[in-house]
């Protein structure tokens, strides 16, 4: 055989290796991409899907074009915070190869998962910024600490680059100019609807504010609305996402209706407020400003989430406002979400309880035990200070980063505390107190499922670990389940309570950090369980189909 032929031979059986490995490289491409679009949809099938319906047979022709209104509104809200979130909502979507990948990016409004410590799911996507996007990428906290400018901390700004390459605070209402101006548009129609004189001035108030972030009048009006059956909560409210810093509020809307006969039988509490702080466990100092007295306890359908409330996990209740002047003057209002609530207790926390109680306990397990621990966690919010004892700042500002889950942290246990001093004043008599406790352990199970990544979830982990230490419950080795001890319990709650609420009234930001450092993570044994409960297939949370077409509406 010749050389040249020799040659051409090899040629040929090097040419078809390259092929072979070619297509098997390709085939095993297409499994890889295979393998993640299966694990992507496994993710979207943990979200529960809930429709958000009411009774409309309740509201009038007028009612149902202001609900219209607030939908279009609302849509507007949740495109601005995908802006704060992320950044261009459609180029990433389009960018996404399959339905599941999209379906899972518009539930974390970005390619960061954030149930599970705001990992990217996304091939080449870098870790998710600490302060999203409120201020530049390539921006410092140095940077940032040596720039001179007054705005720079408001809650209501965005953090650019001029042409120069110099920071600049631009307020929301400048940046966002286009889409806030239809938003206080559409809000102004609504508002010429409304019949209820309380819920038409809020209106009004919070059109005029979205254009000037100036929330102040918009929030004492919102406090002010008593008999209104629709409530819409709507502008830049929480600072969740600014994990950087925590200056940062986030856009966001709420569309809620009235359940009227569950507001009732929750109204008497809100009287009660003054009382619960003088009797708070801690020293006097760290309780001594006083709730306003017209705050009000409502229950609602939701037939609504935008923006922030619905990235990730779930609000089920809120506490509102946020600013410290409004709630020295009048006080707050709690909104419990029932559907939503009822939504999460029978599709999650059932299952989960089946599995990590213990089964003598699991009676324990009841629908108005989850309503009162979540509807007392927002009453909580209320109670202690909102300015640090030194009157320097307050304890937001002096808590940072921190302080989201710190406060989530002192609402929770704060809120066994309400109930369990309510049974001691005979305002929950009836009730076995039995019920919330055992109610509450299998609820750390639910929210510390959000991961490290949110404020609700550290907050949990710092609680479920400060019980363990103070042995508040015991969990069986053979059977993995958990059994509360009621006495435990209760001394652990108050001795965290107090903790906590000397680390907000000090502004203490060391003792806050070095908490969530040593607790604010999940260990092994836990993760074990938490490892069971998805093996079983119990939904991490909720995704809603909601909108006009839901309700019926135009």
């Amino acid at each position: 055989m010749t050389k040249k032929l020799i040659g051409m031979k090899l040629i040929s059986l090097f040419s078809l290796m390259i092929v072979l490995l070619m297509v098997g490289g390709c085939k095993n491409s297409s499994k890889q991409d295979a393998g993640q679009e299966d694990v992507i949809a496994q993710k979207v099938k943990e979200f529960a899907k809930v429709k958000l319906t009411t009774d409309m047979s309740q509201l009038d022709e007028n009612q149902k074009q202001m609900l219209s209104l607030m939908f279009d509104a609302a849509d507007i809200m949740d495109d601005i915070f995908w802006q704060e979130a992320y950044g261009d909502k459609e180029a990433l979507l389009t960018s996404l190869k399959t339905q599941a990948d999209r379906d899972f990016a518009m539930i974390n409004y970005g390619p960061w998962e954030r149930l599970n410590g705001n990992k990217p799911f996304v091939e080449g996507i870098g870790p998710k910024p600490k302060g999203a996007n409120f201020y530049p990428q390539d921006m410092t906290e140095q940077e940032f600490n040596d720039w001179n400018d007054s705005t720079k901390t408001s809650q209501y700004t965005m953090i650019r680059r001029d042409k120069d390459g110099k920071l600049q605070s631009i307020p929301y209402h400048e940046y966002f100019k286009d889409k806030i101006e239809k938003a206080a548009s559409l809000i102004r129609q609504a508002a010429e609807l409304a019949e209820d004189l309380g819920l038409k001035k809020y209106l009004e108030l919070r059109a005029e504010a979205l254009l000037t972030d100036n929330y102040y009048d918009s929030d004492m009006a919102w406090l002010d609305m008593k008999n209104n059956t629709i409530d819409f909560v709507v502008g830049p409210i929480e600072n969740y996402e600014d994990q950087l810093f925590g200056y940062k509020t986030s856009h966001e809307a709420f569309i809620l209706v009235k359940d009227k006969v569950w507001s009732q039988r929750l109204a008497k509490f809100a009287a009660l407020l003054p009382d619960l702080q003088r009797a708070l466990p801690c020293p006097p100092e760290y309780k001594s400003e006083m709730p306003g007295s017209d705050s009000d306890l409502n229950a609602y359908d939701v037939l609504y989430y935008a923006g922030d409330c619905n990235a990730g996990s779930k609000t089920i209740a809120i506490n509102l406002p946020n600013d410290e002047r409004v709630r020295a003057a009048k006080g707050s209002r709690k909104l419990q979400l029932k559907n939503a609530m009822r939504a999460k207790f029978d599709k999650i926390l059932v299952p989960i309880s089946d599995l990590l109680i213990a089964p003598d306990q699991r009676s324990h397990i009841k629908f108005d035990a989850f309503f009162e621990n979540t509807m007392f966690h927002e009453v909580a919010h209320g109670l202690g200070l909102g300015n640090t004892i030194d009157g320097k700042s307050t304890v937001r500002e002096a808590l940072k980063d921190t302080y989201t889950s710190i406060e989530e942290g002192k609402a929770d246990i704060l809120g066994l505390w309400v109930i369990t001093k309510l049974h001691e004043m005979g305002e929950l008599s009836g009730e076995d107190l039995m019920d919330n406790y055992v109610t509450f352990m299998a609820g750390i199970f639910r929210s510390v499922r959000f991961g490290a990544a949110s404020a609700h979830g550290k907050a949990n982990m710092i609680r479920f670990y400060y019980f363990e230490q103070q042995g508040a419950f015991t969990r069986d080795a053979e059977t993995g389940t958990y059994r509360v001890d009621f006495d435990k319990m209760k001394k652990a709650m108050t001795t965290l309570s107090d903790e906590l609420l000397k680390i907000q009234g000090d502004g203490n930001y060391a003792a806050a950090a070095k908490l969530i450092k040593e607790n604010g993570y999940i260990r092994p044994e836990l993760q074990s369980d938490l490892d069971r409960i998805s093996a079983a297939g119990i939904p991490k949370d909720i995704v809603f189909e909601q909108g006009k077409a839901v309700l019926g509406l135009k």
